[in-house]
Order: C-alpha cells, then sequence, then structure tokens
C-alpha cells in the first residue's frame, strides 16, 4: 500500500514536471520604462495581456526612473552586456540612440527579419517621422505620444468677459491682459517646457527652420538656425509681456504646471500629456485648444511636432529573444489596443485605423480636448521644418537654450543677443556630438 502510495505520488510527480516543462521555454522579455502613476499602470497591464495571450514569452516592464535616467541606465547596461530588449526613451533622445553604434536593432530589420507583419504608412506619419530615416524606415517604435496644446480656463475667461478661445499669439496677447484686470494679477498666461514650447514647436508651427538638414533629420551636420525673424519676434513679445506679469514665466521642464490647475495662470501651454493632471485636479471648468499662431506668418498654421517617447529595440540578443519582441510590436499595433491606451492614457494613437474608429465612435464629441493634439499633427502634411527634430546632446541643448531665453526675460540681454547666443553655443556642442556619432 505504502508502496503504490509512493508510485502514485512519484507518476503525478514526474507528469506535473513534464506539464511544467513549457514555463521553463518561456523567453523573457526584457522592458525598461519610464512610466509612473497611471501610465505605469497602462505599461503593466499591456505586458500582462501579451503575456496570457501566448505562452512562448514573457514581458517584464521594469521602471528605471525618469527618461534620462532611463536612457542612461540602457546605455550603461548595453556596454555592460546586460541590456533590456526594450528600452523606452523620450524624443529628444532620439539622435544620441541612433548615434550609439551596434547598440539598438532598427524596428524595421526587426519586423523584416521576424516576419511580422508591418507597414510603416499604417502609422500616423507626423508621428513615425520623427522615429524613421529619411527614407521612412522606422528605428525606433511610437509607443506614448503627445503634443502641445493651450490649456484654457473656461470660468476665468467668462469672469474675464472673454467670449472665445484666442486663436492666434496677438489674441493671447489681449486676452491675458483682460485676464490680469479681472483678478489674476500673477499670471495672464504661461507655459511650461520653455524651449519645446516657445522654440521647438513655434518654428514647427510656424513652417520655419528650427536647425539645417530638415531640423538634424537628415543628418548630424545640422547647423541651429531658430534665431530667424519669426522666433525673436515671439520672444520680444514675452520679454515686453513679463515686465507685468501678462506673460510669467513657469520654468524649463513642467515643474510649473500646478500654476494652471491651481487656478493661478487661465492659459497654459504643455503637453497633451497634462490631460490627467487636469482632469484630476482642476476645480473649474476648463478645455484645450490648438497653440496660437501669428497670422502675418505666411503657411501658418503648419503642423505640430511630438513629445513623448519610443520603444528602442536594444542590439546584441538572440534571435528568439528578437521574435517575441517583434510580436509584441505587432501587439501594441492592434487598432483596438491603440484605442484603448489612448483613452486610458490621454497619449496619442499611433495608427491612422485606430483614430479613424475612435472618430466614427464618436468617442471626441464628448472629450474634444483629447483630439486637439491629432487635428494639431495632421493640419497639414509634414515638411522639413515640421517632420520633428533629430539633434544630439538635446537635453543639455535645451539648457543652453533656456539659459538663453531667461537672460531676455531678465532684461540681462536683448531677444535678438539671447537667441544669437543660444545658436552659437548650441552649434558648438552639435559639432561635438557629430565627431564622436559621425564614424
Amino acid at each position: 500500500m505504502a508502496f503504490r502510495q509512493f508510485g502514485a505520488a512519484a507518476a503525478i510527480a514526474v507528469a506535473l514536471a513534464f506539464g511544467a516543462s513549457p514555463a521553463f521555454a518561456v523567453t523573457e522579455i526584457q522592458w525598461w520604462h519610464a512610466m509612473t502613476g497611471g501610465n505605469n499602470d497602462v505599461v503593466v497591464k499591456l505586458a500582462n495581456d501579451f503575456n496570457a495571450s501566448q505562452s512562448e514569452y514573457k514581458v517584464v516592464p521594469t521602471y528605471k526612473g525618469g527618461y534620462a535616467d532611463t536612457m542612461n541606465a540602457g546605455i550603461a547596461a548595453f556596454r555592460a552586456g546586460n541590456a533590456p530588449h526594450i528600452m523606452q526613451v523620450f524624443e529628444v533622445g532620439t539622435a544620441t540612440m541612433m548615434a550609439a553604434t551596434g547598440a539598438i536593432k532598427p524596428v524595421y530589420k526587426l519586423m523584416q527579419e521576424a516576419g511580422e507583419k508591418f507597414d510603416p504608412n499604417s502609422y500616423l506619419p507626423a508621428i513615425t517621422g520623427y522615429y524613421s530615416t529619411s527614407k521612412g524606415e522606422m528605428l525606433s517604435f511610437p509607443f506614448n505620444s503627445s503634443s502641445t496644446v493651450m490649456w484654457v480656463n473656461l470660468d476665468a475667461l467668462k469672469k474675464a468677459d472673454i467670449a472665445e478661445i484666442p486663436k492666434t499669439w496677438p489674441d493671447v496677447f489681449d486676452a491675458a491682459k483682460k485676464l490680469k484686470a479681472a483678478g489674476y494679477t500673477n499670471c495672464g498666461f504661461s507655459n511650461a517646457w520653455a524651449t519645446w514650447v516657445n522654440l521647438e514647436q513655434l518654428s514647427a508651427w510656424h513652417n520655419v527652420p528650427l536647425a539645417s538638414k530638415a531640423n538634424g533629420l537628415d543628418g548630424f551636420d545640422t547647423v541651429l538656425q531658430f534665431n530667424g525673424p519669426l522666433q525673436v519676434k515671439h520672444l520680444e513679445n514675452l520679454v515686453e509681456l513679463q515686465k507685468d506679469k501678462t506673460y510669467d514665466y513657469s520654468g524649463r521642464t513642467n515643474a510649473g504646471e500646478g500654476r494652471f490647475t491651481s487656478g493661478e495662470c487661465p492659459i497654459f501651454l504643455t503637453s497633451s500629456a497634462f490631460f490627467g493632471n487636469v482632469k484630476s485636479q482642476a476645480k473649474f471648468n476648463w478645455t484645450n485648444a490648438p497653440m496660437p499662431y501669428y497670422s502675418d506668418a505666411k503657411g501658418a498654421p503648419q503642423n505640430s511636432i511630438i513629445g513623448g517617447a519610443s520603444l528602442w529595440v536594444m542590439g546584441g540578443k538572440k534571435p528568439e529573444e528578437y521574435k517575441g519582441v517583434a510580436k509584441f510590436l505587432a501587439f501594441l499595433s492592434d487598432t483596438d489596443r491603440q484605442i484603448e491606451i489612448h483613452k486610458a492614457s490621454g497619449y496619442l494613437p499611433i495608427t491612422k485605423a485606430a483614430y479613424e474608429k475612435a472618430k466614427a465612435e464618436g468617442f471626441y464629441k464628448d472629450q474634444p480636448y483629447l483630439e486637439t493634439p491629432l487635428k494639431e499633427l495632421t493640419n497639414k502634411e509634414p515638411t522639413e521644418n515640421s517632420r520633428g527634430l533629430r539633434l544630439g546632446n538635446m537635453v543639455q541643448l535645451r539648457d543652453i537654450w533656456a539659459e538663453e531665453i531667461e537672460q531676455a526675460l531678465a532684461g540681462k540681454k536683448t531677444a535678438k543677443q539671447a537667441l544669437d547666443a543660444a545658436v552659437e553655443r548650441g552649434n558648438q556642442m552639435l559639432r561635438q556630438f557629430e565627431k564622436t556619432a559621425v564614424r
């Protein structure tokens, strides 16, 4: 009897061992990301849903800190021989990733080699253009994309007897003066991300170059050009309006966004990804609108460029692992899944089909503010000035540009002097990057 019990137990153990053996064959895909809060929940759910959809691969998401921290950690890990398979990198890190020789596996090659269905034309061109070569070859996979919009406190506009949401920059300046007179004395309007809004997006929206070579997309030997008449005029306007806080500077990053949700700044330009915070924190009626433009600028408005991040596939992995990565990217491209991500996070759907289906379902009738960045990105076909930008050492460049803008706002330099200096200093940094990037 005891022998029979032992034999039965052994048989069950053997059966379980064989039954469980496929679990040991599961290929892990490491995914490093920079998402927090609700967006971290979206990342975890995507990984779990993919893992549940098949049994060969397991995507393991890991939070690695902010965008810059995640990119630096990934590059360091590659040098040490233990990089993740997938790394989320913010859009301004694109040139740095491209220049990391051997560190990346271009997405178009990955999908081709893995035999996964992949049509670059199915993605929104204003998004994919940022992450593609001049030939349209996609280098990284767009994941969380956003753009600059103008957030508006509707109750404040009503209080100041402003009938319509401003459309042009002069309209914004006039509205801000009325808002100040109505009691918003600390700030008529402001913005986060000083250089993204007032140089990068401003230039694209007005179809003027930020830099040569299609803003760096067509070569690392790009030269900065944002000290032209339009950019100088805009900074001159901000300098003048800063004097009495009709405009009030809110810093280099998005740390000042709370000035909008608190009610202090009734007009505020920042990312469309600010949606979640506005929805949960603003205690007033609000909406957003497209970025303002100067109506005397020929062809304006053009189209906006994206913010956010993309997924880079790291080099040096096994073919079987790359097959799993390719399947996961195909999984993310699914139309219904893109709509789900869009609704849950406020980030943009990356495919044309997802955008069209969301529209057809009437999603934007109740939440028109989620369509604003999409309308901006697709306003016109992107030009060399509005496809995006790809400049090396972009984080450091932005600090230099912001430093010079701050000099102008403080009255220490004229707008022209500040932008001339920003261009000169920035070009020096680009030449240093070019030496290390071009081999």
